[in-house]
C-alpha cells in the first residue's frame, strides 16, 4: 500500500499540483505578515520572517536544481543574502521559486521521475522522490513562520493540506 501511494506522488500531474497548493498556501502567509514585521526574529540568533522566506526560496531553486538536473537561475545562497528584504521583494522571489519548480515539473515525463539521482553527493533516491524532499523542505520552513506570525499577534491563514 505504501509503495503504491508513493508512486501516486510520483506522476507529474499529482506534483504539480501539490506545489500549485503550496505555492498559494505560502502566499497567504507572505501577504498576511505585515512589511513592518519582516524584521521581526523570535530570538537573536534565529532568521527574520524575510529571512526565513528566503531561505526557503533559495532552497526550492538550488534543490529543486539538483533533484531535477536543471541550472538553477540563482547560486546557492544568493537569495539569502540579499539585502533587499521588503515584502515586495521576498514576495517576488518566492514566488518566482515555485514558479521555477512548476515550469520545470511540466516539462518532465513521469518517466523522468523514476530516474535515480545522487541528491547534494549523497543521498540516492529518485528524482520524484527528491521533489518530495523539497516539499518537504519548504512546508517545514513555511511552518516555522507561523511562530513570527503569532508573535505579530496574526492569526495564520487556514491550513490547506488538500
Amino acid at each position: 500500500m505504501a509503495a503504491q501511494l508513493v508512486r501516486a506522488q510520483q506522476k507529474v500531474t499529482d506534483l504539480v499540483k501539490e506545489w500549485e497548493r503550496s505555492k498559494v498556501y505560502t502566499q497567504a502567509y507572505i501577504n498576511i505578515m505585515p512589511e513592518s514585521s519582516y524584521t521581526l526574529k523570535p530570538t537573536p540568533e534565529m532568521r527574520s520572517f524575510a529571512e526565513q522566506l528566503l531561505h526557503l526560496a533559495d532552497a526550492n531553486f538550488g534543490l529543486a536544481s539538483a533533484a531535477m538536473g536543471i541550472k538553477s537561475p540563482y547560486s546557492v545562497g544568493q537569495l539569502e543574502k540579499s539585502s533587499d528584504k521588503s515584502k515586495t521583494n521576498v514576495s517576488k522571489l518566492v514566488a518566482a521559486s515555485y514558479d521555477f519548480i512548476i515550469d520545470s515539473l511540466k516539462k518532465m515525463s513521469d518517466a523522468q521521475l523514476e530516474r535515480s539521482i545522487q541528491m547534494l553527493g549523497k543521498f540516492e533516491m529518485t528524482t520524484g522522490i527528491a521533489i518530495i524532499k523539497v516539499l518537504e523542505h519548504q512546508a517545514h520552513h513555511r511552518g516555522q513562520t507561523t511562530v513570527y506570525l503569532r508573535l505579530a499577534g496574526i492569526k495564520p491563514p487556514q491550513e490547506q493540506l488538500f
